[in-house]
């Protein structure tokens, strides 16, 4: 059966046309729709060319307030005292996310340890750990845990979970939020992406108001971000409008396609100490730990990642301009504002799904002849398809796409260290789904 929609049309055997008396390839016709595409979200892709300048310029100060030198990119060695380099780092990263502190390490192995850092240090046995924003993304449910699990998780060490779903019109259920805080409330979670689930991410705007909510009803409790895939996409930050405590991936936004691995955790002094003893030991902290050679990339990353945020950004409002003019439901639209790098498109079948993936993957500098299938990855529910040909292993400001594989079969594409392998992506994967006889594509003929 072939996908029909507004402008997806049933099988031909023959899939060329006639245009104008000239003969066009599948390719040919996907350019055509491209430019109309384009052109629509023409305003819309100069607003974030404007947002991605203000954050450039915003990152460019904090460098010359503390002085960076290229004596800062020297890595050290064994316990890693005294280096200046990452000293300077943890200053720059606080001073651009408006933070008391920071902590830039890459010995943080993922966004989900890094997460797991920050929660950890900020809640002690007997505390709740209540999130608003509904269920978190799916590798955090370890980090939370199950009665009996014995894993270590936060609820092995006696913290209790508890979790407040969305409304349908995906707003904050805030009687029901008043009804679950208690007592023992220490950490009040929000997610700001919208992880594998069809709604808008928030924007600082949103989570500016949100924190002021929860002041009224707990004053003393630490409210957490989950800033991963946000970073840069606005030009304030969580940490700018009241959040005490703010963890993200460095082999995400901040890392500019640089960072090899690593994460960072930002917010009030105290609380980022305390995280840092989650990551080495009480007592040490951040005084130690040697770099290895990732400062230059990691300082290097970190000025690129406003323009490249800015360039996927723009990527991800081109694809959702061309998947609805095509008759795909997407999420966010393409003139929608935007607080993270994902883009949901919605499928309904699962060899829609599987055939769009696998075609970003073919669309890869790298890997570009693997072909993804859906496998038991750790962490996560479900089966779950990703394409990731990317110069670093995950990493998602690179051209990337995965899915659970459950109904209604939505793929998340985020990413794109250049508009162009953006565009060029989401054509191959649109060829790739011509291909299979799972779409045809009519000419544009506006």
């Amino acid at each position: 059966m072939v996908i029909s929609c507004a402008n997806i049309w049933k099988r031909k055997e023959n899939q060329r046309y006639i245009v104008n008396n000239q003969e066009r390839s599948g390719w040919e016709l996907l350019e055509q729709w491209a430019e109309h595409a384009e052109a629509l979200a023409a305003p819309r892709l100069r607003e974030l060319d404007r947002t991605a300048e203000r954050n450039h310029w915003k990152v460019i100060r904090a460098f010359q307030k503390f002085k960076v030198s290229d004596f800062h990119f020297s890595g050290s060695t064994g316990y890693g005292y005294n280096d200046r380099g990452r000293e300077v780092l943890d200053e720059v990263y606080a001073e651009v996310f408006g933070a008391e502190a920071a902590l830039v390490r890459p010995h943080f192995a993922s966004g989900t340890h890094t997460i797991s850092c920050a929660l950890f240090g900020a809640l002690r046995p007997g505390d709740e750990l209540l999130y608003i924003t509904g269920r978190p993304y799916d590798t955090l449910h370890k980090v939370i845990g199950n009665e009996g699990d014995g894993n270590g998780s936060l609820k092995d060490w006696g913290i209790t979970y508890s979790e407040v779903a969305l409304l349908e019109d995906r707003g904050i259920d805030w009687a029901q939020v008043e009804r679950s805080i208690s007592s023992k409330t220490k950490v009040i979670g929000i997610q700001r992406s919208r992880g594998y689930a069809w709604r808008s991410s928030l924007s600082v705007a949103e989570i500016g108001e949100m924190v002021k909510r929860i002041r009224q009803l707990k004053p003393d409790c630490i409210i957490f971000v989950d800033n991963c895939y946000g970073e840069f996409t606005e030009e304030l930050e969580p940490t700018q409008v009241g959040v005490d405590l703010m963890a993200g991936s460095l082999i995400k936004n901040p890392g500019g396609g640089l960072a090899s691995t690593g994460g960072y955790i930002c917010g009030r002094a105290d609380l980022v100490e305390k995280a840092s003893y989650r990551l080495t030991a009480p007592g040490i902290g951040g005084e130690v730990g040697a770099m290895l050679g990732t400062l230059r990339a990691t300082y290097q990353g970190l000025f690129l990642a406003p323009h490249l945020v800015g360039q996927a950004l723009r990527g991800a409002v081109f694809a959702a301009a061309l998947l609805e003019l095509l008759g795909f439901d997407s999420n966010p639209s393409w003139d929608a504002q935007r607080s993270d790098l994902i883009q949901a498109i919605r499928f309904g079948r699962e060899d829609a799904l599987i055939a769009f993936v696998q075609g970003i993957q073919r669309a890869a500098a790298v890997d570009a002849h693997v072909v993804p299938e859906p496998w038991d990855m750790p962490g996560y529910d479900y089966p779950v398809i990703m394409a990731a040909g990317t110069f670093i292993q995950g990493g998602s400001l690179e051209l990337s796409a995965d899915a659970p594989i459950r109904e209604p079969y939505i793929a998340y594409m985020q990413g794109g260290l250049t508009y162009s392998h953006v565009k060029f992506g989401v054509l191959t994967a649109l060829l790739e789904m011509q291909k299979r006889g799972i779409i045809v594509i009519k000419p544009n003929m506006t």
